[in-house]
């Protein structure tokens, strides 16, 4: 894969190359430390966050983050998101796929291994319209775990239009329990408990909550938890609404804020003082534990967010 564009940001490189059907755009990117950016008291992790000061990273030796295309733009046209802009959801390939992780490797060439290696599929495009994410997941277990200890995660939406949208559910599940040994991740996008809000910021494009339990009916977790994803935006989170469809036991909860995506300035969708503040989480957080769920709450710096490396961001849409 050719690399045609390259941007230096706080915590590591945005990459744009040239895939089979035109740019992909991914990460290769390194982290502060869960000590600095993530509050989740069963791990032990409790400080309250009131911001996330720009600094030093963790070194990539210790984890390093590559965070890849699987479609080249995307057609759910979340509200919150940039990526439609690129244009509609268009399948990358396997080597496509291959080829954004070995880029995001030789972006650091000086690192030659690394503790813990997370694989999102998580920038452009809705993972679970492709299956060639499921064949790469494979073939990351297969070629690159065994020098760099892998953690591939998918990030979705759940769109309701998908007829084999079970099907990919179960099989990676399938990966991450059995192949994995746990060690993968599955992430719903949620964001709201209230559907008239969920249809608008998913432009009717996502299933319902009733939907997602009963495609996800019969899925065990093995290792972390299946992650249900809220970035906060004073959408509604009714804890007894997320009892009847999730169970505590098979899910955890994530909090983050909305991130700060063209998109979201156009729609006037903004977490306000989420990057200065403990406090637009802390009631949230606190009904989620008492309900019975792990809660994680995930701040990035405000640095992070302004070079455009978190989710709905996209340099492609030429937002910046």
């Amino acid at each position: 894969m050719k690399i045609v564009k390259e941007l230096n940001v706080p915590t590591g490189k945005i990459l744009i190359g040239e895939g089979s059907k035109g740019k992909l755009e991914f990460l290769s990117i390194g982290d502060y430390g869960k000590e600095k950016n993530i509050k989740a008291d069963f791990l032990g992790l409790t400080n309250e966050i009131n911001g996330v000061p720009n600094g030093d990273i963790m070194p990539l030796e210790k984890k390093w983050v590559i965070t890849i295309s699987t479609q080249y733009g995307c057609s759910m046209n979340c509200t919150f998101c940039d990526v439609p802009k690129v244009g509609v959801g268009r399948n990358a390939t396997l080597n496509d796929l291959q080829q954004q992780i070995i880029e995001g490797l030789h972006a650091f060439p000086e690192v030659l291994t690394t503790e813990r290696l997370n694989i999102h599929f998580a920038r452009m495009g809705e993972p679970s319209w492709n299956p060639n994410v499921l064949d790469c997941a494979k073939w990351i277990y297969d070629h690159i775990d065994a020098g760099y200890p892998c953690h591939p995660v998918v990030s979705t939406m759940m769109p309701k239009n998908n007829i084999w949208l079970k099907t990919f559910v179960h099989n990676w599940m399938r990966i991450k329990n059995r192949l994995y040994r746990g060690n993968a991740g599955l992430q719903l996008s949620i964001n709201s408990t209230n559907e008239d809000e969920r249809n608008k910021m998913f432009s009717n494009n996502a299933c319902s909550l009733h939907e997602i339990s009963e495609i996800m009916r019969g899925t065990v977790a093995v290792g972390r938890k299946i992650t249900l994803n809220f970035a906060l935006c004073n959408y509604e989170i009714d804890e007894n609404v997320l009892l009847r469809y999730f169970n505590p036991e098979t899910y955890l909860i994530k909090l983050t804020p909305m991130h700060n995506t063209a998109s979201c300035k156009v729609n006037n969708i903004e977490t306000k003082d989420g990057y200065d503040y403990f406090q637009p989480y802390k009631n949230v957080e606190e009904k989620l534990k008492k309900a019975g769920y792990d809660v994680i709450v995930f701040v990035p710096s405000k640095e992070e967010d302004d070079s455009k490396i978190t989710c709905g961001n996209a340099i492609l849409s030429q937002t910046i």
